[in-house]
């Protein structure tokens, strides 16, 4: 059984002191594959050399809607020729809406079509992060669809309701789920879990956040803990673990364009 991790963030600071280790857990726990995510350009250096320390790491590059800040006229192009130069990169991201306390709404929306843009230009899928913010999200999706084409992509760390999801859905996008999933209160979360088709389904950590029932306690999230998210959505879909894991990866490497032999080759009787 191989499983992937779809949206890490492991070159935040308290993963310095013993990434190495964190990197044997996530081995020991059936992770085959990270998608390590961007919250801005100028960390990607330092995600880049982890990606060439670890082989079964990918990259995204793209720039957080709470990061707008540090976005200017230049950042679009920054961030398109990294992807472009990169090998590793596979999507542009993370980047979306998040409307929670928000009071640069028009900035952002600016910086998300930016971003679409370079996607659509390199053809690449993109990871979103929306919060307070599923409508704007959907309709600005939609009209680019419309206007400029297909874009592919995943809802990252979703917590919307199943009506929320099905927008996404209906717009060809795979859904994500993180530990949130497994929260006692999460119960549009779970009602979403358990709606998302079986081939646009995925399982995230969004490490070094969100750790997951049982190890809620631990304040750092890490990879591994993504079998737990893994557990918990099986067991909402009354699958096996074993066919949920199965459906992920392949559904993380079709959007991804990841290397075929993620698949586990044991995994093929699954139930898909």
């Amino acid at each position: 059984m191989r499983l992937i991790d779809t949206h890490v963030h492991i070159n935040f600071d308290s993963f310095d002191i013993d990434r190495d280790e964190v990197a044997r857990a996530w081995r020991e726990a059936g992770v085959a594959h990270l998608v390590h995510s961007c919250v801005e350009p100028a960390e990607f250096p330092k995600i880049q050399a982890i990606a060439q320390r670890y082989p079964e790491v990918s990259m995204a590059v793209g720039l957080h809607p709470l990061d707008m800040d540090k976005w200017t006229e230049t950042t679009a192009a920054q961030i398109a020729h990294i992807a472009a130069s990169e090998r590793k990169v596979v999507a542009i991201g993370e980047m979306g809406l998040d409307f929670f306390k928000a009071d640069d709404k028009a900035l952002q929306m600016k910086a998300f079509v930016a971003q679409l843009e370079v996607a659509h230009a390199l053809d690449l899928p993109v990871i979103i992060h929306c919060r307070e913010a599923a409508a704007e999200t959907a309709e600005l999706l939609r009209s680019f669809s419309q206007n400029r084409g297909h874009i592919s992509g995943v809802m990252h760390c979703w917590t919307g309701s199943p009506a929320e999801t099905q927008q996404f859905l209906d717009l060809g996008f795979f859904i994500s789920f993180s530990g949130i999933v497994t929260f006692k209160n999460a119960t549009q979360v779970k009602a979403s879990a358990r709606m998302v088709p079986s081939d646009r389904i995925l399982v995230e950590t969004d490490c070094p956040f969100l750790s997951p029932v049982p190890k809620r306690k631990e304040k750092r999230n890490q990879p591994a803990f993504v079998r737990y998210v893994a557990e918990y959505v099986a067991e909402l879909r009354e699958v096996s673990l074993e066919t949920l894991a199965w459906q992920t990866t392949c559904n993380a490497q079709r959007l991804f364009r990841l290397p075929g032999e993620l698949v586990s080759s044991e995994a093929n009787g699954a139930e898909i």
